[in-house]
């Protein structure tokens, strides 16, 4: 068994491994932002020429309407693509930064102190003797949180592999029939240009949705409670699930990583109330008191038994519950669970608001 220095090093290392990665994801998140920052000017540019063109469609010519369009399609792939690939990039680092603040706190309990600024809030760290017991962190809680991770990662390559990738491999072809179709049938080619419009606009906002799902921008704009008010609308219209919300308390800001931890877990458990509890009913209280954050969320459909879905010796993981409840506790919040026969479950989150 490795001595306690051996492991303490180990951790020093995996430490600074984590915080160089931290610099160099923030570098990639700089470069990003420009990149977004310039396509969106070009894509104000051309938009002013598509515009100019509607206007004088009659007496443009036709390899120069072709441009345009080929142009403002290819503005707004590149545009879309950014930023999502900037929004994947701001959740990495906040969960970085998560595990960099973990990191920090375990490796001083190893060496025995703990800095002032990084003290837990009363009962998120149990009694024990062993640092890492102290830290409620384990390797195990790690990997499990890793696996969880590396799980929904795959899930979303999935879905865009499905979704939007495909579409815009359909989209380059039906552009290629369009090409050919300008200088032999005018008509044919503009009606399925109008067609490709069409295609492009249900994609567009199917992409738009995949990326409010994957990281909302208004989480970072407006808050916790505006988003997930337009998560709650967009749930109930997409699943025909009735979804209540009910916000208690003073509506402002929290801190970034408990709003996301709170919207997290809440969009977490409403897709198991649809895809494992078959539940017709969602009710949602969100609580914003002074010092925590609470949210109750009831559900008929499915009973389980929360005491194995959340067991540390439940292989299944069931519904990722133990593992939700390892990511509520690591920000020193709570979940408590309770399902009766008849159906009626209940998931009450706690999370410091301060």
């Amino acid at each position: 068994m490795a001595s306690r220095d051996e492991v303490l090093a180990e951790f020093r290392s995996e430490h600074d491994r984590l915080r160089r990665r931290i610099r160099e994801n923030q570098q990639l998140i700089e470069q990003s932002q420009l990149e977004v920052d310039r396509l969106r000017e070009k894509n104000v540019a051309v938009s002013s020429q598509l515009r100019r063109i509607e206007g004088n469609f009659d007496t443009i010519p036709r390899a120069d309407i072709k441009s345009a369009y080929d142009d403002a399609l290819d503005a707004k792939t590149r545009l879309l693509t950014m930023q999502g690939q900037l929004e994947k990039l701001r959740g990495t680092q906040e969960e970085l930064q998560l595990f960099e603040e973990t990191f920090t706190r375990v490796v001083a309990l190893m060496e025995g102190v703990l800095p002032d600024h990084m003290s837990s809030p009363t009962g998120y760290m149990p009694s024990g003797s062993s640092a890492a017991a102290e830290a409620g962190l384990s390797n195990q809680v790690v990997i499990r949180i890793v696996e969880a991770q590396e799980t929904e990662r795959q899930r979303l390559a999935r879905q865009m592999h499905d979704g939007p990738a495909q579409s815009l491999t359909n989209f380059i072809l039906q552009a290629e029939i369009c090409q050919r179709l300008f200088d032999r049938n005018p008509d044919r080619a503009r009606d399925e240009l109008d067609q490709l419009k069409v295609v492009a606009s249900g994609t567009f906002q199917k992409v738009r949705d995949f990326i409010f799902d994957l990281r909302p921008m208004m989480l970072d704009d407006l808050g916790l409670v505006p988003t997930i008010r337009r998560y709650v609308e967009a749930y109930q219209e997409k699943t025909e699930i009735n979804t209540q919300l009910n916000v208690l308390g003073d509506e402002r800001r929290l801190p970034g990583h408990i709003e996301v931890m709170m919207f997290r877990s809440i969009q977490e458990i409403m897709g198991h109330a649809r895809d494992s509890l078959s539940a017709k009913n969602v009710n949602i209280v969100l609580d914003m008191g002074p010092e925590w954050a609470k949210s109750t969320i009831d559900t008929d459909g499915r009973g389980f038994d929360p005491v194995q879905a959340l067991s540390e010796t439940h292989d299944e993981n069931m519904f990722g519950l133990r593992t939700l409840k390892e990511r509520v506790e690591l920000v020193g919040g709570r979940l408590d669970v309770t399902s009766a026969e008849e159906g009626l479950n209940r998931f009450v989150i706690l999370l410091p608001a301060t």
